[in-house]
């Protein structure tokens, strides 16, 4: 029997193995998304494996960078943080195959998995039982989560405190649950991991913070405030974004100072 086709080709969404596919996948039929003009497309971990293998590069001697290649879905990559206290996997890719298992494995494994938004959720659950780990999700975004396997967590707050000083800290914006990890041991002021809830332009000179990048929605003016403010607070010097050319590691909060400066400017006055 074939396997059922229950992963988004879209977004790399994976749904319930058990059950047919929705008609439309919710990720991409919403908003801050899109459905192609091909209309709605399934695949499965297999047709994907086949087809698919994953570019493992090295950010630093702690910092590992994931990604499906070719590309597939949207494009993402995940993270991998390596700290004594245990490893985090920051965002999924929709694809885990035996190599990435043993290099993984290689570093130690995976102590937990934590997420800044729902159109990186892909996945995750094959990936938190091969590692036997905690999935991190911020509870404002529970709606999101279709598939709320055992090892899902959903957190409260502002702020969740791991280990080794490193935190996930909610933003909002993009989504209400949009959230940045903290890792204070990859650079002197501190390093954001930051998916898409803080975009970094191409030419690295520009923050962005939005509703819906692909659509180009902005977020209402004071959701923009409030997002801005909590950013503000954080110490770092770096931002590694949710794709390959997301790498910002230097003068990072004068970016964002520089990117509020102009944002003020288009909404009128200053936001803080």
């Amino acid at each position: 029997m074939e396997p059922i086709k229950n992963t988004c080709c879209t977004c790399g969404t994976q749904y319930k193995a058990e059950l047919s596919s929705p008609e439309f996948c919710p990720i991409c039929n919403d908003d801050r998304q899109y459905l192609t003009e091909d209309g709605q497309t399934w695949t499965n971990s297999n047709e994907i494996a086949a087809n698919h293998r994953v570019l493992i590069s090295e950010l630093s001697p702690s910092l590992f960078s994931l990604q499906v290649t070719p590309l597939f879905a949207l494009g993402n990559r995940a993270l991998l943080t390596l700290s004594p206290g245990g490893n985090i996997l920051w965002d999924c890719i929709p694809l885990l195959n035996q190599e990435i298992i043993d290099f993984i494995r290689s570093k130690g494994g995976i102590k937990a998995i934590a997420f800044s938004h729902p159109h990186f959720y892909s996945n995750v659950n094959e990936w938190a039982e091969v590692f036997d780990c905690p999935v991190y999700i911020h509870a404002a975004d529970d709606q999101w989560m279709f598939n709320k396997g055992p090892h899902i967590r959903f957190w409260q707050g502002t702020e969740r405190q791991l280990w080794d000083g490193i935190s996930i800290i909610n933003t909002g914006g993009h989504f209400p649950g949009s959230s940045v990890l903290r890792v204070p041991g990859l650079s002197a002021e501190g390093t954001l991991l930051t998916g898409d809830s803080i975009y970094v332009a191409k030419s690295k000179k520009h923050l962005a913070f939005m509703y819906s990048y692909p659509n180009v929605i902005p977020l209402p003016e004071n959701e923009l405030a409030r997002v801005i403010r909590r950013v503000e607070q954080i110490s770092f010097d770096s931002i590694y974004g949710g794709f390959e050319w997301q790498n910002l590691t230097q003068v990072a909060k004068e970016i964002f100072r520089s990117s509020v400066k102009r944002y003020g400017i288009s909404i009128g006055e200053p936001v803080y």
